[in-house]
């Protein structure tokens, strides 16, 4: 309880700080969802003042011209007329309005933008290797104990019991409950999957760096996942399994001389891992693009009308209101970030499970 009041308390702060904020500079509510939501090539903390914090992040592409590495914090701070953020090496940022290459690196040769190829350490990338190393901290060191530690030895305490809790209540509850026999042999890759997703959802939540970056909420990262399970799923899938779909026990009009049964079955291979992908991801961008909304209703009501007293009574109450709605929020997504993962192994378990079809009379 007393943590939770120190976490209201930061919170009030924090948006006692945005409001006084609104009242000074109009807020393009669309740029600052847009760029909380989209990757980056610096990754933006805050404003103190009209001064911008941001922490620059280096960018490795190979142009026309050749590998060219340097700091994201030589591309010009303000776009030219056209929208575009100038860099060296003749390469720039499109800008955001942009139908082609959206904040995405690009050159001229010369008529024509070509996008050279770009391996550079962007905001996501970056928050994907801090996510990374929190995982392999948090699963190395339990098993580092496990390793010194007979299994007739007292039960760890503190973060290694936390931990052991942690994973054997996955393993017992879904993996195994699910995939029975085989648990075992395929309970590494879910459990990857589970912790993965929890840290990175949890991270996400964090308004600060190492947090704050938007990991599963970027379509790119949740469509690996989705495709990783799509692989595990029909690489080790049955003669049985393949059998069901290409020549399902049905009646043989229909599947010949039209296959209508195996190209639904055909069909469903792919929508399985397709409704992995979009859940974790619709339901992790909402929840981050709801609490800023929440947030920018404050702006909002700062600039509702040219009479300032009104405009000061309404941001002020709706401080109130919009603290309130975030602190909930707020705790909805930790709850949201243990679901998500949950449901995300325990329905590739499910996939996985049913791929495994036993020949049957």
């Amino acid at each position: 309880m007393r943590h939770l009041k120190r976490y209201f308390f930061i919170v009030i702060f924090f948006f006692a700080a945005m409001s006084s904020f609104a009242v000074q500079k109009d807020i393009d509510m669309k740029e600052i969802l847009w760029g909380h939501i989209k990757d980056s090539y610096e990754w933006h903390v805050t404003n103190l003042g009209e001064t911008p914090v941001v922490i620059h992040l280096p960018v490795i592409v190979k142009s026309s011209t050749g590998w060219h590495v340097f700091c994201s914090s030589q591309f010009e701070e303000n776009p030219d007329s056209e929208g575009n953020r100038r860099g060296p090496y003749g390469l720039y940022i499109k800008g955001s309005e942009d139908e082609t290459y959206p904040n995405k690196i690009v050159e001229k040769v010369g008529n024509t933008e070509v996008r050279p190829l770009d391996i550079s350490i962007t905001k996501t990338t970056c928050v994907l290797f801090i996510d990374a190393f929190i995982l392999l901290f948090c699963i190395l060191i339990p098993a580092r104990w496990c390793r010194n530690h007979k299994v007739d030895d007292p039960a760890p305490r503190g973060f290694v019991g936390l931990m052991h809790m942690f994973v054997m209540s996955v393993y017992d509850d879904v993996i195994k409950a699910v995939m029975g026999k085989e648990a075992d042999k395929y309970a590494p890759y879910l459990l990857t999957c589970f912790f993965f997703i929890f840290i990175a959802n949890i991270m996400g939540i964090v308004p600060f760096p190492p947090g704050g970056g938007n990991l599963t909420g970027n379509i790119a990262c949740t469509c690996f996942l989705g495709v990783a399970t799509f692989l595990v799923t029909n690489l080790t899938g049955t003669k049985e399994y393949w059998k069901e779909i290409f020549w399902p026990d049905v009646p043989a009009w229909l599947k010949v001389p039209v296959p209508l049964m195996p190209v639904i079955e055909l069909f469903g291979i792919f929508t399985k891992p397709l409704a992995l992908v979009i859940r974790l991801f619709a339901n992790m961008m909402a929840g981050h693009a709801i609490a800023l909304a929440f947030a920018g209703m404050i702006f909002i009501m700062f600039h509702l009308t040219t009479d300032d007293v009104v405009n000061n009574l309404a941001g002020s109450g709706m401080s109130i209101i919009s603290v309130a709605l975030s602190v909930f929020m707020m705790l909805l997504e930790i709850l949201v970030s243990y679901i998500q993962a949950l449901v995300f192994t325990m329905l590739s378990a499910v996939f996985i499970s049913l791929a495994h079809v036993k020949e049957h009379e």
